[in-house]
């Protein structure tokens, strides 16, 4: 990794740090959240997943519009930094730590690794 993109990808686990803590905050079941891209393609395969405690937590935060909310905050931060993408909407999927369990056995990296840009 190359000094650029090393700045780059702290900057972008600064932001995306900022986002998880205040998201947390909004008691929706929120847990956490991570990013994958390939930087030979950035920011068109950029890929943030954030992670739900259960599928009707997900159903929840999704039924309330806090899914929105979240987006519109990570395009906030990634503007604070300059990065800019097309549509924020395939750039974020919600998911929950209840369906990796189910469809990857709880093997975040494989499951990841499918959704990977």
């Amino acid at each position: 990794m190359n000094k650029t993109i090393k700045k780059r990808e702290n900057n972008l686990i600064n932001a995306l740090t900022a986002v998880c803590e205040t998201a947390k905050c909004w008691r929706v079941g929120f847990e956490w959240l991570t990013h994958t891209t390939r930087y030979d393609n950035f920011p068109g395969s950029l890929m943030i997943t954030c992670v739900f405690s259960s599928d009707s937590a997900m159903a929840s935060a999704i039924e309330c519009e806090a899914d929105k909310k979240l987006r519109r905050l990570i395009q906030a931060e990634l503007l604070k930094i300059g990065i800019r993408v097309k549509d924020i909407r395939r750039h974020v999927r919600m998911d929950s730590e209840e369906s990796c369990e189910r469809q990857d056995q709880g093997d975040w990296q494989k499951r990841l690794d499918r959704w990977r840009g």
